[in-house]
Formats: structure tokens, C-alpha cells, sequence
């Protein structure tokens, strides 16, 4: 957290944080991306956006050397099914926020529903997404269900987590409206982008 106030200290403008992100474009096969994800992070960014009342600013960086969020989609060799590591590079600091597209991995219940539903996979590459940017963002986890940033540490229903968000859509474009926050995100983005 630590890093993200510093680097939101250099960016602030006046009450609101101006950030830059840049979204890895889906052209490498072994990640298993498909062509929406790019799509689905950048649903993600403008949903923290609008979470934080103003105070959260997000352009898109045409380059990724000059973003202070960079999303990058994992292999499934990488290991990771999606994480936030800060950087500090050529005097910008930020963090490097890693997806794992391809679900295949995430258990029987849960890669078997996927193929059988293009709607949930979406949801949770979403998801995924948006939790990954919360920290980037300063957010830590915690043990409230309702919560994105809620870790899967504490246990919990993990096929109803992802699939309360997936009953409110319909379509794909549904997600870029429909909210994955819950209040309790939005006012501790508020709060740390307050401070």
C-alpha cells in the first residue's frame, strides 16, 4: 500500500489521482486468451472508476513503459492465477497486475462450467481482473464475501462467488455496467484515495 501512496502522490492532481493503464493485447497463443479479455480489464479499470466518486482518474497509456498499471495475461506455466507486483521503473512507479485466462485449471466444477458457459468464463476472467486492480490500487483483502477483494483464503462457496455475478448478466456487454464491487470496495477506494 506503501507504493501505491507513493506513486498516487506523484500522479494526484489537486482532490483526484490520475493514473495510466495499459492492457496487453491477446497475440500470445500460450496464454489462451481470447479476444475479448482485453475488453473485460478494461471494463474492469472504468468500473474502479466509477467506484471511487470522482477521485480516480484512468487514461489508457498507448505504450506499456508508460502505464502505472499494466495488465498482463498469464500462462498457465507462469503459475499464477492472477497477482500484483509493484514496480519501479525509469522513475514511474506502479505495479504489474498478472490474469491467468485460460480456467482450465481452476478445478473440475469450475473449468467444466465454463465450457459449457462463455458468460461465466467472461464473469471470471472479469473478476479476476478487477480484484488484481484493486491492489494495484492499494486495496488488501479481506474475509467479506460480498467484497472483490475478498481472498478465497478464508473458504467459502468459490463456484457461487463467481456465479452471483454471472446471474446478473445476459450478454457480454452486460459487464460493463453491471458492477463486481460491493460497497464495502468502493469505500475503502474512496478512503484510501482520500488520504
Amino acid at each position: 500500500m506503501r507504493i501505491l501512496l507513493a506513486f498516487l502522490c506523484f500522479a494526484s492532481a489537486a482532490s483526484a489521482a490520475d493514473l495510466r493503464y495499459w492492457v496487453e493485447p491477446c497475440t500470445r497463443p500460450e496464454t489462451k486468451c481470447a479476444e475479448q479479455d482485453p475488453l473485460m480489464a478494461e471494463w474492469a479499470f472504468q468500473d474502479w472508476a466509477r467506484a471511487s466518486a470522482g477521485k480516480l482518474h484512468l487514461e489508457r497509456a498507448s505504450q506499456r513503459r508508460q502505464a502505472n498499471i499494466r495488465v498482463h495475461w498469464a500462462a498457465a506455466n507462469q503459475g499464477l492465477y492472477g497477482e500484483a507486483v509493484p514496480f519501479f521503473e525509469d522513475g514511474l512507479h506502479g505495479f504489474e497486475v498478472y490474469v491467468l485466462p485460460d480456467l482450465s485449471g481452476m478445478g473440475r466444477d469450475i473449468s467444466q462450467a465454463v465450457r459449457l458457459d462463455s458468460l461465466l468464463r467472461d464473469s471470471i476472467v472479469y473478476l479476476t481482473c478487477l480484484h488484481e486492480i484493486g491492489h494495484a490500487l492499494g486495496l488488501a483483502h479481506t474475509n467479506q464475501f460480498a467484497d472483490i477483494m475478498y481472498s478465497f483464503q478464508f473458504g467459502g462457496d468459490i463456484p457461487e462467488y463467481f456465479g452471483r455475478y454471472r446471474r446478473q448478466i445476459k450478454t457480454r456487454a452486460d459487464i460493463e455496467t453491471v458492477t463486481g464491487t460491493s460497497s464495502n470496495d468502493r469505500t475503502r477506494l474512496v478512503s484510501i484515495l482520500s488520504r
